[in-house]
């Protein structure tokens, strides 16, 4: 499916004027032809501009899923709907790396919480031999 509105340059958001104005000026009869089919009938807009969106929404997911046509496709025949790869990390990427962070500081409060504990152990337990300590000293100093 050709992009219309790119060959027409309009944006898909023109008035039914500025698409006319945009037809008639077309130079390629075939295109022309293709367009006013398109354009003239008011449901057939609707499709095709539910099908534009769609094919808009394919084209931009394989750019960043960095699927682009081979060879037998190059030219611009069948590449209305294709976008350059760009550097937008899709949103699986921006999962994983969330859930590596979480899982990142998960980690290290385990590691923290051990130290903690090995440390208050020594703490209770250094506390209770002076106190034993203390109360030997008095019992045995009377």
């Amino acid at each position: 499916m050709r992009d219309l509105y790119q060959r027409l340059s309009v944006s898909p958001q023109a008035s039914d004027e500025e698409l006319q104005q945009a037809v008639a000026r077309c130079p390629n009869s075939a295109l022309r032809q293709d367009a006013e089919a398109v354009f003239a009938v008011e449901k057939r807009r609707k499709d095709y501009d539910q099908a534009h969106a769609t094919l808009n929404d394919i084209g931009q997911l394989r750019a960043r899923l960095g699927l682009t046509h081979g060879a037998h496709w190059q030219g611009d025949v069948a590449n209305d709907f294709s976008r350059l790869p760009d550097q937008t990390a899709s949103r699986h990427d921006e999962l994983v790396d969330r859930v590596s962070h979480a899982v990142g500081l998960h980690n290290r409060w385990r590691g923290l919480r051990g130290a903690g504990l090995l440390i208050a152990t020594f703490i209770i337990g250094a506390g209770v031999g002076i106190a034993v300590g203390i109360a030997l000293s008095q019992t045995l100093g009377t």
